[in-house]
Formats: C-alpha cells, structure tokens, sequence
C-alpha cells in the first residue's frame, strides 16, 4: 500500500514542538512499527498494536527534543514495516526531498523488520547531502523500559550534529550510529538488534549526548548516488529471493520463470554464495532468457566473489550486501535502465 495520511486515521498536518529561535529545523516522518505501539500490560513486548502513538505523542512524551531542535512531525502512516513496499518507498524519497529544501534534517520512524530495507534505498536515491536518521524500537512505546523514547533522542542528536552532513542515511538505534548500507536486523528481540558485521558502527552518540563520528563509509550514496534521480516507475520490477539449502531442487526457480512475470532473481545461497547443482541448472534457463541474477550468501558477513565455475552463468555479485539488499540494488538498477531508455 502507498503511503498516503488518507489512507490512515492522521490528518496531512504537522505537529510543532515550541519554537526556540536559532535552532536547527527537523522533520520527524512517522510510519508506524514497535516504536508507536501499545499494549495495556507494559511487561508484554510481543502483543501490541502498532501506530496507537502518532509523531505528535512522540513530541509530547519527550519535552527534550524541544530543547535541541525546532520540531515537525507528520504521520505518513500506522503500519507495521512488513506492509511497506517500493510505492511507499518511493513516495518517502519525494516527500523527504521536498521537505529538505526548508528543513536541516529528517528523522524517520517504522518498524524494525524492514527498517535496513528502507533506509538502503533512500541511501541509494536520496538527492541530498542533508542528514536522514532512520529509527525504530525493539519494545513497544508503552512497555517498561522501551528504546523507543533514547532511539528518538539520539536520533534527533545525530541529525543535528554537523558531522552528520554527508553521510547517507543512518541507522540509530542502542546509542549506535550505522550506515544504511551495513546495518542490519540481526536479532529478535534484544536490544541490540542491529549490527554492522562487516565494518561495525560508524559513530555513536556518548551518555553525555555527545555525538562521536569514527569513520566515513566510501561508498556512493545519496546526492553521488547513480540513481538519486531515479523516479517511481509504471511498473516495478519482479525480483524475488531464493533461499538456498541443502537439498534444494529447481522446482523453485522453474516455477517462477514459468509462472510469473520475473525480472530479476537473487539468490542467498550458502556459504561464499553457493547454490545445488539443481539450482544451478535452472539458473541456466533463467540465464538463457536474458534476466540478471545475483549471486549472495545466507551466512550474515562476508562478501560473495566471482568463482570460475559460475563464469558460465554470467551472475552478478555485489560484495557484502545481503539478499534483501542486493534485491533493492537491482530494482533500481533495472528501474534506471527503464528510464533511460525512455
């Protein structure tokens, strides 16, 4: 579903915090997810309903965020992460973007399940050099001891920072700073359920509320983007994910080529990026047919090479980026190819 405040029970109007003058202008964008959610037992952090809390109960619940920025929040939506797709995508990069052309920096609010898989993409097509904080909680607003009210704060930290100038999106959450391209959701639960396998944070911010920077991530992002100009398209490219196992046959991938409209395909294959000889048959026919195929592993860290025996199939490899973010890395690939050609 696009997100759209008529779709939803919040009006398209903006939630101020009082304004102090000299202070820098954020935006809070509001999707839902853990972070807005209630459950009347605040010792329950498995059964809640999401989007109970809008932005402006955020603002109200936390009278700092006045004290370090001049504050607007707007609910975009009330939906689990898992509901979000490319439409949604594409609809935050326009409305991010615009609010940049009056605002300092953005904060961004959703669930945790897909929270990596946004912020990559608006990493990838954000035509900006302006900080953009993604955020979310691993317990409910309501619940005892939530994250939620220090994953705001540090937030709204870190986009005020001017060291946060320039580097893509970033992820917050546990006092950490990460890249979008490397973060990643690697626990259920706990509180420390981002992580960065391959390169760790890039900054964190101090119990002093200091924010701290250690290193700067070289890859192309945002405004240096190849695809920061790219638009939401007529039709959005079909790539889903193969999970490789042991065993696995080619029934899968037959399917899909026999079934379905397919694109693209990934594949997370085990270990250095490997799939069955089944699998790899079927992705012969897949090949023959002129569509991409990205080779990646399952195993969480470490990056997936050209191996001679694949050269034959001509797969595509993108280093360390996961299954679901290679996944976006190609939609829009193929998505920029489209409009090119236009």
């Amino acid at each position: 579903m696009t997100i759209s405040p008529a779709a939803h029970s919040y009006s398209d109007c903006t939630a101020r915090s009082p304004l102090v003058p000299n202070l820098p202008k954020v935006m809070i964008f509001a999707l839902g997810g853990t972070i807005s959610a209630h459950h009347p037992d605040r010792l329950d952090i498995c059964n809640y309903q999401s989007g109970h809390y809008s932005a402006a109960d955020f603002l109200a619940a936390l009278p700092e965020l006045a004290e370090l920025a001049a504050i607007d929040t707007l609910q975009l939506s009330s939906i689990s992460s898992t509901a979000i797709d490319v439409a949604d995508w594409f609809d935050l990069k326009q409305r991010i973007e615009q609010c940049l052309q009056t605002h300092d920096a953005v904060v961004i609010t959703q669930g945790t399940n897909t929270l990596e898989e946004t912020a990559f993409f608006l990493h990838l097509t954000l035509n900006t050099t302006k900080p953009v904080i993604i955020t979310g909680a691993q317990k409910p607003f309501s619940a005892l001891g939530s994250d939620a009210y220090f994953n705001l704060l540090n937030s709204v930290r870190t986009a005020i920072s001017p060291q946060a100038q320039g580097h893509g999106v970033l992820a917050v959450a546990n006092a950490s700073i990460y890249s979008a391209r490397d973060v990643s959701k690697s626990k259920t639960y706990a509180l420390d359920a981002f992580q960065a396998a391959n390169n760790g944070p890039i900054g964190r911010i101090e119990a002093s509320g200091q924010v701290h920077f250690m290193h700067r991530s070289l890859d192309a992002h945002t405004a240096n983007s190849p695809f920061c100009h790219i638009t939401a398209p007529e039709h959005t490219p079909y790539i889903p994910i193969i999970y490789s196992h042991a065993g696995a046959d080619q029934q899968l991938i037959e399917a899909l080529l026999t079934h379905t409209q397919l694109d693209g395909l990934v594949i997370a294959g085990s270990g250095a990026g490997r799939c069955s000889p089944l699998e790899e048959q079927a992705l012969y026919k897949v090949r023959a047919r002129g569509i991409p195929v990205v080779m990646t592993s399952r195993v969480g860290a470490g990056g997936v090479v050209d191996i001679d025996c694949y050269q034959a199939l001509d797969l595509l490899t993108l280093g360390d980026l996961s299954p679901q973010k290679a996944r976006i890395y190609l939609l829009l690939q193929l998505i920029n190819t489209m409009q090119d050609k236009s």
